[in-house]
């Protein structure tokens, strides 16, 4: 993991910091596993835009990702750490012992040559997938189901982890990345380890045009929309606009949203950080 400051030869260059590339392997992906992506450009089936602030970006293919890890008990010796246009996470590409060739998510310290494997067998080693049950206390893990067999659906974006820090009956205590205490069942799969390209978060972009090529249209402020637009439009001036909302209406900062008689309520433990 590195990152590199571009010496300014053009001034979209100047505060630029890129990453270092330097755990990615090869350029060229596994054509397998590759499937087209298609660009809504915030527009629904009638071609009316329905979300603002989409369009344009460069052309992309999905990667298919293995979030369910249930070739068990098989080890997988990885191949490729590859870079995913579609995630802030790299991939690796990992060859089964039976021939199949599957991507996963990248831990950091994830090697080309290293096995890991998926279930009841598996060590709390780097990479391998094994259920909270038989994962000891205290570990880091990351790429957590919420439900068995769902596959992975929280702690996936660079850098992410959570902790494992409790079990009690069917269920383990899982400390999450947003700072949330949740109940999560013991028969629910995680990989052991940090996901990788934890110095994502040190990018700087350098450009508007560069979020462009992502696929991101320029965003109007509210408050200099007019009050037709946005509730917090119009007034004379610079006027501050009241109190920050949504373009319905939803106040912001500090309004709670999530319903009282939420199903989930009963499984946190404690709420995530303000």
């Amino acid at each position: 993991m590195s990152v590199r400051k571009l010496k300014p030869i053009t001034p979209g260059q100047r505060f630029r910091v890129v990453n270092g590339f330097d755990t990615i392997t090869t350029d060229k992906p596994e054509k397998s596993l590759l499937a087209p992506k298609k660009r809504s450009g915030g527009r629904n089936n009638q071609g009316r835009m329905t979300t603002r602030n989409i369009g344009g970006g460069h052309k992309k293919q999905y990667r298919i990702i293995d979030f369910k890890r249930d070739k068990a008990g098989i080890p997988a010796t990885v191949k490729t750490i590859e870079y995913d246009p579609n995630r802030t996470a790299f991939i690796a590409l990992v060859v089964y012992a039976d021939g199949e060739k599957r991507y996963v998510i990248a831990q950091n310290g994830l090697k080309v040559g290293q096995t890991i494997v998926s279930g009841e067998g598996a060590t709390p080693d780097v990479g391998n997938a094994m259920t909270l049950a038989n994962i000891p206390l205290g570990t880091t893990i990351s790429c957590i189901e919420l439900r068995p067999g769902q596959g992975a659906v929280m702690a996936r974006s660079a850098g992410s982890f959570a902790q494992l820090m409790a079990k009690d009956g069917k269920y383990a205590t899982v400390k999450l990345p947003s700072g949330e205490t949740r109940l999560i069942l013991l028969t629910c799969m995680a990989t052991i380890g940090v996901v990788s390209n934890s110095d994502h978060q040190l990018l700087v972009s350098g450009k508007a045009g560069r979020s462009r090529w992502l696929g991101r249209r320029p965003r109007t402020n509210a408050v200099r929309m007019n009050p037709v637009d946005h509730p917090m439009g119009g007034g004379e001036g610079r006027s501050s606009g009241g109190h920050p909302r949504s373009r319905n209406g939803i106040p912001a900062k500090g309004f709670k949203t999530r319903s009282k008689t939420k199903a989930s309520n009963k499984y946190i433990i404690e709420r995530r950080k303000k």
